[in-house]
């Protein structure tokens, strides 16, 4: 029988302690050190974030159900959920947390969550890379799944790039 911490590491333990060291780190920024607060457009902004981040969050929970875990790693006897909001985006989860996080640094006015709002943004989206690895894996529609919907937000599709082209514009040559 495996050791718990051996199990805990294997569904991506180190992921979620990371992620919620991160997000903690936005919340606490957010009222150590706020902003003068007297830039109403930024509160305002920064709620409608906040709010519509909440919305993905608990559609996702909602429509997850049983198959919901604070690993990348799915549930062993978990389903491919592709209804609700997951038929519009593949990690609704992650979306609320960026648009509340950086909603949250907003309304704060806090240059310090902010910068730790955007640290969360790369790190939740190479924790979407990996998780599908298993979704891959466990649930051979997945590939056809993530072709059909976008990762984050509905409508708008990120080009997967192997590393940034230099462009090197055509000049003739005396």
């Amino acid at each position: 029988m495996p050791k718990p911490s051996a199990s805990l590491a294997d569904r991506g333990h180190v992921w979620v302690v990371a992620q919620s060291l991160l997000l903690l780190a936005v919340i606490l920024l957010g009222v150590l050190r706020p902003g003068d607060g007297t830039r109403a457009e930024l509160i305002l902004t920064g709620t409608v974030l906040f709010l519509v981040g909440g919305v993905f969050g608990v559609a996702g929970v909602l429509v997850l159900g049983r198959n919901r875990t604070p690993f990348p790693k799915p549930r062993e006897n978990s389903n491919l959920v592709q209804h609700g909001i997951y038929a519009r985006v593949r990690h609704p989860l992650y979306t609320g947390v960026m648009l509340s996080s950086l909603g949250w640094a907003m309304i704060w006015q806090s240059a310090a969550a902010a910068v730790a709002a955007l640290m969360l943004i790369p790190f939740l989206l190479a924790k979407a890379r990996h998780e599908e690895r298993w979704l891959r894996i466990q649930f051979p529609g997945y590939a056809e799944y993530a072709r059909r919907v976008p990762a984050f937000l509905p409508g708008i599709r990120f080009k997967k790039t192997s590393g940034l082209r230099r462009s090197t514009p055509n000049r003739t040559r005396p």
